[in-house]
């Protein structure tokens, strides 16, 4: 009896063929040839025929070299943080790719000399923000906060409303970070009321500055106060502290849609020295930190050694300035869906699904911002609601549909969801419901 292993193909007569050779090109010769010595493996212990080794070895092997997957977004939180929050517009994509290559991020192609690095995107930030003397741009916004806190607060004391010690995800503490830099925090006022008087009767001469944090993933409510932006840098400027804001959530300027979210250029109007803010939230960009304010103490940031470990790559300062000065984003489109488009859209995909056999319903919907940001804001959406089992069969679906359980059914919330992903959307249920 002939020993089937010998009708296995050969390492070299796979790698050879045509088929393969787009693979090796996007994946590189050691991933391929991995996939390859997997198969014959199969083929070898019996559990797969010799003849559909290549066939096993094309489905095996990933559509790029990175292992993250593109995922449709259906939940109804705009930034979803798992999901990487926000995502990047046409332009910003455009410019990811441009930026991959060689480029003159720190270069003057005028003097053939040193340039300042980002130059294009801190001015695109400048453009967009006009009341901040200075910008500078670092890796997130807890990483603006640890640079602000070293520089102006090692070895001192930073002033901070007790109503203002944030917890964010996965157990991340603000006063965790900022203690981390070495300054000592003077904590101020209870969690439901601070006064400016707290504030004035803790300045002190150890004083490095006074923080103000918008507490972005939650809200008290009831019997509160707290001191507004304005009358703290009245202060401030008396006691000749700066007062650092942290905005957090990413808007530049205001929102009419969150009128309670605090935005970079209102703060600086009212008198905060130095504004931190994200990129990939609100402001609709990649991961990073942004700092808007004075000059002096911009520029004392930006030369702090800290600077060096904290600054971002060519890739997404192109990024930043595509998204700041190039078309509305994804989010900002998101945010202002029209709620009569999102009912129209959910009517036509759930009369495409019963269409095919499928018990689907248009519904109304509740979507919110997410990523820590705008709390207890709800925004008018629309869906399309299925079976609940439907749910973790989608997250297996290609390209995988994260939705959202509520009341027992399967929500597809179209205010998350471009409308061009429609049909990618109706044909990963469709899917689904062929194989159940």
């Amino acid at each position: 009896m002939a020993d089937h292993r010998r009708t296995i193909p050969r390492t070299d007569t796979l790698l050879a063929d045509p088929r393969l050779a787009e693979a090796r090109r996007r994946l590189g010769h050691a991933q391929v040839k991995a996939a390859i010595v997997a198969a014959q493996r199969r083929a070898r212990e019996g559990d797969l025929p010799p003849k559909e080794v290549l066939t096993a070895v094309l489905a095996a092997l990933p559509a790029s070299a990175s292992g993250l997957r593109p995922v449709i977004n259906a939940t109804g939180v705009l930034l979803h943080t798992n999901l990487g929050r926000a995502p990047l517009s046409a332009a910003a994509r455009q410019a990811v790719e441009l930026a991959a290559g060689v480029t003159d991020v720190e270069l003057d192609l005028d003097t053939g000399g040193r340039g300042r690095r980002g130059r294009t995107a801190l001015a695109a930030l400048a453009a967009a923000v006009p009341s901040a003397e200075a910008v500078h741009v670092v890796n997130n916004n807890a990483a603006a906060l640890a640079l602000a806190a070293t520089a102006l607060a090692a070895g001192g004391e930073i002033v901070i409303s007790r109503g203002e010690l944030i917890e964010i995800g996965d157990g991340f503490r603000l006063p965790d970070l900022l203690v981390s830099t070495g300054a000592r925090l003077r904590e101020v006022g209870m969690t439901n009321r601070t006064a400016i008087a707290d504030y004035a009767d803790a300045i002190g001469p150890r004083t490095g500055m006074v923080l103000k944090v918008h507490p972005s993933n939650y809200r008290i409510e009831g019997f509160t106060d707290d001191v507004s932006v304005a009358r703290l840098s009245a202060l401030c400027r008396e006691r000749d502290v700066p007062l650092v804001g942290d905005a957090g959530s990413g808007l530049l300027s205001p929102e009419p849609l969150l009128p309670r979210e605090p935005d970079v250029t209102s703060w600086l109007n009212d008198g905060a020295d130095l504004v931190t803010t994200s990129g990939d939230k609100l402001l609709g960009g990649p991961q990073c930190g942004l700092l808007f304010g004075r000059a002096d103490l911009v520029d004392r940031l930006r030369r702090h050694p800290l600077a060096r470990a904290l600054r971002v790559d060519k890739v997404t300062l192109a990024a930043l300035e595509a998204t700041v000065a190039g078309p509305r984003t994804p989010t900002w489109e998101s945010l202002h869906a029209d709620q009569e488009t999102l009912r129209s859209r959910a009517e036509s995909l759930a009369a495409r699904m019963r269409d095919k056999g499928i018990d689907a319903e248009a519904v109304g919907s509740r979507s919110v911002v997410g990523g820590g940001g705008a709390p207890g804001v709800s925004l008018p959406s629309a869906a399309v609601a299925l079976d609940r089992r439907m749910a973790a069969a989608l997250r297996r679906a290609e390209p995988p549909v994260l939705a959202r359980v509520e009341n027992d059914r399967c929500l597809l919330d179209l205010r998350s969801v471009p409308a061009e992903h429609d049909d990618t959307l109706l044909a990963g249920v469709l899917a689904v419901q062929t194989r159940e």
